[in-house]
């Protein structure tokens, strides 16, 4: 590991609205969904969904619409919301990575640290195809390897121990309160991606990864 001069040595990223943004196609597939069962959905809403599984959204979203559903009927509606998204997201281009990123993704690759996604979404290994970011990363833990949402550290112990590292070795990347939550349960230190105000748990708040160096991680 040389040139790393911090107890740092590897950085966990969560995917969405950290490297690339794709609430918006999460938000419009939740509307269409809702649309079609008679009833509207905001994006003040939407924002209530940051990090939380499908399963839950649906389940949340039934309920602002004061609708009631079969466990086999929310099944298919999860599945037909995911499908259009996935028809979204397969049409994502690098032009849709978020300020900075790749800049802060080659400094740290190249530094020498090791990187590992850690994300709910199970459509990670297509975004990062899509979006030209895949070969940044030594390891994905996505939604299909693991069985707790955030807050629960689960996906980011399992990119820690994919990775050989210890928890206290690993600083995670999130932008919202359940992942930094889950990164303080793990034992990792955590950059919050947004506002100060709102992760207030987190190590360090920036708005956004251009706002970063390799010396914000050996200040850590």
């Amino acid at each position: 590991m040389s040139g790393l001069k911090s107890q740092i040595k590897a950085c966990l990223f969560d995917l969405d609205g950290v490297l690339v943004d794709t609430a918006v196609y999460h938000y419009q597939a939740w509307k269409r969904l809702a649309n079609t069962m008679g009833f509207d959905f905001t994006e003040a809403q939407n924002e209530q969904l940051k990090g939380v599984s499908r399963v839950e959204s649906l389940n949340k979203i039934l309920a602002w619409g004061g609708v009631t559903k079969t466990d086999a009927e929310k099944e298919e509606l999860a599945t037909l919301k995911n499908s259009w998204y996935v028809d979204m997201i397969t049409k994502m281009t690098p032009s849709e990575v978020l300020p900075g990123t790749v800049e802060f993704l080659t400094a740290i690759h190249e530094t020498g640290y090791k990187l590992a996604l850690g994300s709910a979404s199970k459509n990670s290994a297509t975004i990062l195809e899509r979006t030209q970011l895949a070969h940044f990363f030594d390891e994905i833990v996505d939604g299909n390897m693991v069985t707790k949402s955030k807050p629960d550290p689960e996906v980011f112990l399992k990119g820690a121990a994919l990775l050989g590292f210890k928890p206290e070795e690993c600083v995670v990347f999130e932008d919202a309160v359940a992942g930094v939550e889950a990164a303080k349960r793990g034992g990792m230190k955590a950059i919050g991606i947004g506002e100060k105000s709102v992760l207030t748990e987190a190590d360090k708040v920036v708005s956004g990864l251009d706002k970063l160096t390799v010396k914000d991680l050996e200040e850590l």
